[in-house]
């Protein structure tokens, strides 16, 4: 009998120690930080159980997305959640490291696989490409200009 009143001595105050965190708001904060880790890790699990032959190989595809998707919501709990402002191509991208993965390791893949990736991963570079030129064009015009006039100074002359 001492010993099971040991034991539930210790889970109550185990009880109230997570009360205690709970209310001064610690679990608040790992959670509105680790979030993503309920995408990472159904993702990670899907390549890790490819990998050891469990599953088929097309668990691949939401791994891949489920795995780009995490990080991508990783680093905007890191930097601040405007960055999905040009981070938004990545869901593109993610789709498409899906499908290629699907291609890579599918012995017996249709070539459509590769193509839908390759076009998915062209769309979302393009896209990347543009949203940065949006938000850091005046930064990428006056970098030209200064290159356009080091030219200008530096170039040889032709004598005529």
């Amino acid at each position: 009998m001492a010993r099971n009143s040991y034991s539930i001595g210790v889970l109550l105050i185990g009880l109230a120690v997570v009360l205690l965190l709970g209310k001064l708001g610690v679990f608040h904060v790992l959670l509105s930080f680790f979030w993503p880790l309920v995408l990472l890790i159904p993702g990670l699990l899907f390549h890790f159980l490819f990998f050891n032959r469990t599953l088929p190989v097309g668990v691949l595809v939401p791994g891949g997305i489920l795995t780009t998707y995490a990080v991508m919501f990783f680093y905007c709990n890191l930097f601040g959640w405007h960055s999905m402002s040009y981070l938004w191509p990545g869901f593109i991208l993610g789709v498409a490291i899906g499908l290629y993965e699907l291609h890579l390791f599918d012995r017996g893949s249709d070539r459509g696989v590769l193509i839908a990736a390759m076009i998915l991963g062209i769309i979302s570079v393009v896209f990347f490409g543009l949203t940065l030129l949006v938000h850091l064009g005046v930064y990428v015009i006056a970098l030209i200009l200064v290159f356009a006039g080091l030219f200008m100074m530096f170039r040889k002359r032709k004598v005529w």
